[in-house]
Formats: structure tokens, sequence, C-alpha cells
């Protein structure tokens, strides 16, 4: 739907992907990844590299493509077809590259995202806490400054890539006094993997399986004050911006996870046979198609205005509006449309035969992770409720089209 839109550039970037998919990643890969045979596949993040597939909207001299998001976008609904496992870690460099390409020196984008978009150091973000979960501000992992250091104690959980990261962003409070608002109490790090750093446990996962997913414990680690991202206190200003490839990066993804199921459902309802005819002539299945399509291509049509409005410099607040809703919708609708051909395929649907289950697992995570849904509808009515209450507006007054809406006295409650 979406490709009568896209420049010449982006369709032959869309095919370039596309080749990558269908290709470089054998059926094997996704086999063993998702029976735990392998926790980390560097492989596959060496077949990107090698593909410059790697923070492609990173400038060149750090090597990056110097793409934008609606570049991202195209590549993420085609690397989505392979699972959101795959989809992640393709996402993980945008995300900490995000941090690093915006906020950090030269010499740590020369020291870590040049060698990250080049597939030489594989990078991981440790966000959430045992007792955190949503609540990000009441972080407990602390980092104290002695002399040139930090020393990092704490720990982390859900860390993607905690079994193969080569450096890690982690975020961890720097200013203890409880008087602060917590918000101004965190700060950035960039944390180079050293044998401080102990994975404490791997968890067993429904779906996503593959990105070596852990808790870590951080003991006494030293991190050279360099290493700080900005400056001192400045975490919560990192962290609203790593929300936009956060959000963006899963509502691209699940298009294709959700593309793949309908794709195979729509040909699984053309060959199978019932009541002495294909199942596609039944309306229970052909309308189920038929609202699938209407989804994807709702939420295919969310992400990419999303994507162009980032790439128009839109202000930040509406950018973190509609990355959260973009993350909602095509979370959600995805959900539905995976689900649909599910029922679609019945029975065979369910079982190892076909992946529709492997994807249908892989796809109830993303109404948890990178903010749950509950987290993207208190920032959607927030920003929205800023908007509306604004000086700004500049529509037209509706309230005065009422027959009786000089009644002023009628309108207030309080």
């Amino acid at each position: 739907m979406y490709d009568y839109l896209l420049s010449e550039e982006n369709r032959k970037f869309r095919e370039e992907v596309r080749e990558f998919v269908k290709n470089a990643v054998p059926p094997s890969l996704l086999k063993k990844l998702d029976k735990d045979e392998i926790q980390y596949p560097t492989e596959y993040l060496k077949a990107l590299a090698k593909q410059n597939l790697i923070g492609v909207r990173f400038p060149k001299e750090y090597g990056g493509r110097g793409l934008n998001w609606e570049s991202e976008v195209i590549a993420l609904e085609e690397i989505g077809e392979l699972g959101s496992s795959l989809a992640c870690l393709f996402s993980l460099p945008s995300i900490c590259g995000e941090a690093l390409n915006k906020f950090g020196t030269e010499d740590q984008k020369r020291k870590y995202l040049k060698p990250m978009c080049e597939g030489k150091k594989c990078t991981a973000e440790a966000l959430t806490e045992p007792r955190g979960g949503s609540d990000f501000f009441g972080a407990t992992c602390t980092a104290e400054k002695k002399g040139d250091n930090y020393i990092l104690n704490g720990e982390k959980r859900f860390v993607v890539g905690a079994e193969g990261a080569d450096f890690l962003l982690v975020y961890a409070k720097t200013i203890l006094n409880p008087d602060i608002d917590p918000r101004n109490s965190l700060s950035l790090f960039i944390v180079d993997r050293n044998e401080d750093i102990k994975v404490e446990y791997l968890f067993g996962l429904l779906g996503t399986r593959g990105g070596g997913a852990g808790r870590i414990r951080f003991k006494d680690v030293e991190v050279p004050q360099e290493n700080i991202l900005l400056k001192e206190g400045a975490g919560g200003q990192i962290f609203y911006q790593m929300m936009v490839p956060e959000r963006l990066t899963t509502a691209s993804g699940f298009i294709g996870l959700a593309r793949a199921c309908l794709r195979i459902a729509t040909k699984y309802s053309t060959k199978r046979k019932a009541f002495g005819q294909t199942i596609k002539n039944f309306q229970g299945v052909s309308f189920k198609i038929s609202d699938s399509i209407t989804l994807l291509d709702a939420v295919r049509a969310m992400v990419y205005n999303t994507a162009k409005s980032i790439d128009a410099e839109a202000p930040a607040s509406l950018q973190r509006r509609l990355v959260s809703e973009s993350k909602k919708f095509s979370t959600k609708a995805c959900w539905k449309v995976i689900n649909n051909a599910m029922q679609i395929m019945g029975g065979i649907g369910y079982t190892t035969v076909y992946p529709i289950e492997r994807l249908l697992r892989d796809a109830r995570l993303g109404e948890i992770w990178t903010g749950t849904t509950e987290i993207m509808n208190l920032i959607i009515q927030h920003e929205y409720y800023k908007e509306i209450l604004s000086d700004k507006w500049l529509g037209r007054d509706v309230e005065q089209d009422a027959l009786d809406s000089d009644a002023e006295e009628e309108k207030h409650f309080g």
C-alpha cells in the first residue's frame, strides 16, 4: 500500500533488506534460537554488518548510512518477518546509537558508535530493574564518584544482550539526595564488559528467544568519568529521546511479524478444503483476511506517518505522542492479525508445522516491553491534554455552535 509513496532510493533499500532477509538468515538459525540452542546470534549480527545494515540512520563517518527514520521503518518491516528476537537485535544499535549519536562526545562516537555500526562491538541497554518495571525514575542502581571514576553498583534485568554485548548503556543514580527530583538524579554511562559484571540469570522466555536476555549484577564496577553521556544528572533527558527509537522500532518490526502470518494464512485458505470448496470462499475466513488487511494498512499508515514526522523534526512532545500511539496501535493490531491467522489455519496453526505459533509467542511481548500499553496511554493522554489546553488552539470554537451555548452557568460543575 505504501510502496507508491516511497522514493526511488527507499524502494531500492527495501529490496536490499528484503534480499538479506530472504537469503542471509537460514531457517536453521531461527529454529536453534527458538529451541534455546543459541543464546546470542553473533553470526547474524556479523551478517548485518557485512551488508552495512547496522545503525543505518547514523552518519557515514561513524559507520552508518546517513539514512532517515522512514528508511529504518522500511528495514524493520522486512526484518520483522524473522520474528521479534532478530528484529530486536537489529533495533538495539538504533536505540543505543541514538544516545551516542545525539549526546556523545566525538571520542565516545569514535570508540563506541563507529565500531558498533561496523559490527565490531555489540551493545545492550540496561534500563529495567528487578523492582522497577515501568517506574524508570525509581531506579536504585547507583554510581558514586570516586576520583576519576564512578563506582557502579546494583542490578538490571531483562537486558537483551546480557550474554553477548561488549558494552552496555546503564542508567544509574548519581544524586542520592531524596529531596532532588528523581528525573534529575539519573545519569547514563557507557560500561565496557569486564569480570566485575556478572550475568546472574538468563531468562526462559515464552517467545523472542535468542537475545541473551538476563539479569546483570554490577558490583563495584569502575567506570571512567569520560564514559558518562552528556553530563551528570542528564539521564532523564537522554531517556526521553531514546523513547523515540525504542517505541518506533517495536511498532515497525511488528508489521513484519503480522504480515508474515497473514500471508501464510491467506495462501493456506486457497488450498484447504472443507464442505467441497476451499475455505477462502467462506465469509468466516475471508472476512478475517479483510479485517487483517485493513488493520495492517492502518498500522503501516500510522507508523510511516510517525517516521516522516520525526524526519521533518516535529516537536519533541509530538514525537513522544506519535511513537507511543504507533507502538500501542501496532502491537495491539498485529496481535489481532496473528490471532486471525491462527484461527484461519485451525489446529495446524497451533502446531510447530507452521511458524505462526512462534510468531504469536513473540508478539505477546509487544504490549509489555519498551513501555507497556498502559504507559503508552499515559503518555498519549498527557501530551494531548497539554496540546488542547494550551493557547495554541487555532481551530473553530465549536462550543459556540450549540443552541444554548450562552448558558455558561451550566458548563461548570466545580
